[in-house]
């Protein structure tokens, strides 16, 4: 019997043993061939037999629960003044002209320019310069108490405790 030489030496050393790119050579083919591979995700072949897939194509997981704030500025109140008046967005009580955020889809009030006229803004959250430069003039800002969500969670653990404690008196 020859002995035969192994080929596997000669290539020791050399990290792609003569297959060329690292990808080649592993059992599966040159760009895939291993589960969905080759689907063509970006490309047009095989999508009808992946389309049942809801989850096969877009993204998928996590998103963010926590909404992003619009805010709106002392200034842009001021330059549309007359605009807000006629569209009854701004309405005059008394003394003040109040303002309710929630009428021009904002959440915040910010204190970004001048204050000229005595408001009362209804606001789910205002900045410290904003109420500083509201006051000044005489204003006032109403900011809506608005629960967090551990605040909501503390409420309804007390909720229950309460209720618990009910049925075990009856």
């Amino acid at each position: 019997m020859l002995n035969r030489r192994k080929k596997s030496l000669r290539f020791r050393g050399h990290h792609t043993h003569g297959y060329g790119s690292k990808k080649k050579h592993r059992g599966s083919g040159h760009q895939g061939g291993v589960g969905m591979a080759g689907t063509g995700k970006k490309a047009d072949q095989k999508k009808p037999s992946i389309w049942k897939d809801t989850k096969y194509f877009g993204r998928h997981g996590f998103s963010s629960r926590f909404k992003a704030l619009r805010a709106i500025n002392i200034f842009y109140i001021e330059a549309h003044f007359d605009n807000l008046l006629k569209d009854g967005i701004v309405k005059k009580e008394a003394d003040y002209f109040v303002v309710d955020l929630k009428d021009l889809r904002a959440d915040k009030l910010l204190g970004s320019g001048k204050v000229t006229r005595k408001y009362k803004i209804i606001a789910q959250y205002a900045s410290e310069p904003a109420k500083a430069k509201l006051a000044e003039k005489g204003g006032v800002v109403d900011v809506k108490e608005v629960k967090s969500h551990t605040e909501k969670k503390e409420a309804n653990v007390a909720s229950a405790a309460k209720t618990a404690e009910k049925k075990a008196k009856k």
